[in-house]
This record gives C-alpha cells, structure tokens and sequence, in this order.
C-alpha cells in the first residue's frame, strides 16, 4: 500500500521523510511512504478548522448514524483488518479478531456513554431557567499507539467526533498499513471531507502537530512522551489534555489459590500481546514457602512450553513477535540490566531469529534487587518478587510511581479488602487478569499513569466542555431594584 495522507476527504502524498513498515514476525515490506511535512500538516488542521463548525451544528442523530456506518464498514472488512493487524505488528490472528471487534463495538459504547455523561440537564431558579448543556472544544489531535493499532485510537476519534470535535490523527509510525485501512473505511461511511484527518509520521511529524493550532490532545503511550507533550502545553493551559502512560503493574498472588487457575491466569497478565498491553503485569509477588515453590515451578513449565511465531500460523501461537527487531533488542538490554543489578534470571528471553521481532518469554527473580528500576518493561519479561506476608507484598506493589493496573489472585475477600484499599491503581482487579478491562466502565491511572483524563466509557468528559446558562426568553424589568439604584 502506498497512499499515505487522507486530507479533507482526499488521499495525498507526503513531503516528509521515507517511512517503512514491515513484519516485525519475518521482516518483510508491508507499507510505504513519506512522513508528513510541514505542509501536510497545515493543510490537515485547516480542514479540520474549516470542517468543524458544520461538524458540530448537525444534528447528533446523523453524526450517530454516520459512525455507525463507519462501524459497518469495519465489520464488512473485519477479516482483512484482523489479517493486516497481524500482520504489521505481530498479533496472533485469533487476538486480531478481538481488536477488530472493540473497534465496531466502540460507537455504541460512546453513543452510551455521551447520553449517561453528557446528558442536557434544564431546572430553575427563582428568576431564570438553568440549563446544562455540552460544546465540543473543536480541532483535536490523537497520537496512536502499536500496540492496538486499531482500538486505541479509535477509542479516542469515536467519542471525540460524536461530541461535534474534528480529528487530526497520526497513527503510530509502526502501524500505517492499518491506520491506512482504517481511514478507507472512515471514507466509505460518508464522513464529511475535512471532519477526519490522517497524516503519517514519526516523532517529527508529531512536532509539528503539536506546535498548530488544535485545542486537544488525547495521547496513548510511553511515561516519557506523555511527559514531553505536557510540558510542552505549559504555557498553552487552553489545550485541554488527555494522556494515557502505562504502568508498572504488580499482581499479588496469596498461598490459597488453585495452583493451575493461577499460573494460567498470570499468564494472561503478563505475556498476553507478547507483553505488549500497558495493562500487563510487570512485577509478580509470589509468596515464600512451599506453596509458592510449587507455584513459580508450574509457571516455569509452562512458560517454557509457549513457542512465540507468525500470528498468522496454523496452529494459531499464543505469542506473537514484539512489535519490531529493534524493540526486541531493547526489551533484551533491559534484561541485561536487570540481571547486572543482581536479578536472577530462571528462564532467558531469547531472540529466536534474527532481525525480527520473535522473543521467546523470559522469568527473572528481583527478589534480592535492593535498587530496582521503576520502568515499564514493554515485552514478555516476567520478574518476580518472593514475600514474607501480605502486608510486605502490599507495601512492595506500591512501590512505583506509576498507578494503572493491579491485581490479586486470593479467595479471601478481606485480602481483597485490604488490597483494594491498600493499592493505588485506577485499574483493580480481584482473580481476573491485569489485563482485564470492560467497555463500559473508565480506563486510566494515576501517578505516571496519566493526568486524571480516563477513557473508554469515561472519553466523553475530555471531549466536550459543560456549559452552565440562566436563560429566560423576555428581558423584564426587576419588581424591585438593588438599593442605590432609583
């Protein structure tokens, strides 16, 4: 595929720089194209500007029916959409499917959640009717994420377009053949020319989206960029932010559980997407003994028996590649490091071939870390922590600057108790995986987890403002003036 902008209504071209995508599972060409310039830039935020008056004056009934027909649209190519998700960032297929499918789910979602959160409210006062109503802030800009090419930033367009906001969007750099897909089925729903606009780009086009004239940001990504853009908004406090950074995630598993639900269920919190969820738990606590021998031997094995491969393959891997050679080899250093520090590695992550991104999962003990780093590790890399008792567990989780998601594998409802009010999370989980999170609740952290902008169910309160108004229909004289008036 070689289009590379969509730009009121039009594919265009790029000036930018060359970009590439390939399958991080064989490293073969998928996409490619030219970064957005400058030029590209502007020409996308002034449509957005000049779309987005008529945008937000249509009735709300038809910009429902039209992301409605966007969704329609993705379900007719739902399996060519899952295929070249697989395909440019390594998902197994069977997972593919599921990204494919929040994608469609997502408009009904936020037509749910725009009608709980935003409701229109009218009461009165002695003297003027009240009104309660919701403005869109305007032109906004949503960086995407790899990781769920698809979802994630569709997580973040639905909501803001039903809110009457017009879209400037640059997918991640990793994943354009699917944000190209994406915005093809934006274009056969009938969306307004200029309402949605794509732009591709690394971190240069990024800057130069950030330095134009948009009223938003909602970001999903690393501790380090989302900082960045915050800092770089600090004198323009109008641009209304909502940035989603990962996390440090821990996930406590006390000595009663069933040894075969738990190994399971810890796999699902750390190895699902090859590590590559900001959900993922990076820091499991095991508790010292017999039990929790048995328990991290069971793992081990099972760990062991995982063989990562093309998403594609039949049978279908469990693990797919990370997303791309060079992460693989990052995720590999920050091994290193761990095992430099002290940690002790019981199960190596491996690249399986190379200049590509296949790892296989790797298990290390940080137990007798005394300095550990406070990082989110992207990747399959399980540490472990052993404990004496509850309470060290609980205090060891906390120790992060970080606050998405936690969780705990126990059948005693007062540990959870203790947990749920111990732990500084905005994601809780209680023996269901890190990795767990439902449409119709929020989604976000606390810390360096984010900036206190949830989204999912909670996307409709960064994507519209509240209007508070005293209307009354005639101007009449008051019965009785303030003193000093006549």
């Amino acid at each position: 595929m070689t289009t590379n902008h969509y730009i009121n209504g039009q594919w265009v071209n790029g000036h930018g720089t060359p970009l590439l995508s390939v399958n991080p599972a064989d490293g073969s060409l998928i996409w490619q194209g030219f970064s957005a310039g400058t030029e590209d830039v502007n020409l996308a935020v002034a449509a957005a500007h000049k779309a987005q008056p008529s945008w937000a004056l249509l009735p709300i009934e038809e910009r429902i029916r039209i992301l409605s027909a966007f969704a329609q649209q993705v379900s007719t190519k739902k399996g060519e959409l899952a295929q070249l998700i697989s395909l440019e960032m390594g998902k197994p297929l069977w997972e593919a499917v599921t990204e494919v499918s929040a994608v469609i789910g997502k408009v009904s979602v936020s037509v749910q959640a725009m009608q709980e959160r935003c409701a229109e409210k009218q009461g009165s006062t002695p003297d003027a009717n009240t009104w309660l109503r919701y403005k869109a802030h305007g032109v906004v800009l949503v960086l995407g994420a790899f990781n769920f090419p698809a979802h994630l930033s569709n997580g973040h367009i639905v909501p803001a377009l039903l809110a009457g906001n017009t879209v400037v969007y640059k997918p991640s750099e990793l994943a354009p053949a699917v944000a190209a897909l994406i915005m093809q089925c934006w274009h056969d729903s009938g969306l307004p020319a200029g309402v949605l606009n794509c732009v591709q780009g690394d971190a240069s086009t990024g800057k130069y989206l950030l330095a134009s004239d948009i009223q938003g940001v909602y970001f999903t990504g690393s501790y380090q960029t989302g900082k960045r853009i915050h800092q770089y908004f600090s004198d323009r406090p109008g641009v209304i932010l909502a940035l989603e950074m990962g996390g440090n995630n821990p996930l406590i598993i006390d000595d009663d559980v069933d040894l075969e639900a738990a190994v399971y269920q810890t796999i699902l919190s750390t190895l699902l997407t090859s590590g590559q969820r900001c959900t993922c738990a990076r820091r499991v606590f095991i508790r010292q003994g017999s039990q929790g021998d048995q328990l991290l031997d069971a793992l081990l094995q099972t760990v062991r028996a995982i063989q990562p491969g093309d998403g594609r393959n039949q049978p279908e891997p469990f693990m797919g590649p990370v997303v791309s050679h060079q992460h693989a080899l990052n995720l590999l250093q920050a091994q290193q490091n761990r095992e430099d520090m002290g940690g002790k590695s019981l199960l190596d992550m491996r690249l399986l071939q190379k200049n590509t991104g296949l790892l296989s999962p790797g298990v290390m003990d940080m137990s007798s870390v005394s300095e550990v780093l406070d990082e989110e590790v992207f990747g399959p890399l399980i540490q472990i922590w052993r404990y004496e008792h509850f309470e060290q567990a609980l205090m060891m989780a906390n120790q992060t600057r970080y606050g998405l998601a936690a969780g705990l594998f126990s059948n005693r409802p007062e540990r959870y108790e203790q947990f749920y009010q111990g732990i500084r999370a905005g994601l809780i989980n209680w023996n269901r995986p890190t990795t767990g999170a439902a449409s119709n609740l929020p989604f976000g952290g606390v810390g360096q987890s984010g900036n206190h902008r949830p989204s999912a169910f909670f996307a409709a309160d960064y994507c519209a403002y509240p209007i508070a108004s005293l209307e009354k229909p005639l101007l009449l004289k008051p019965e009785t003036r303030l003193p000093g008036l006549g």
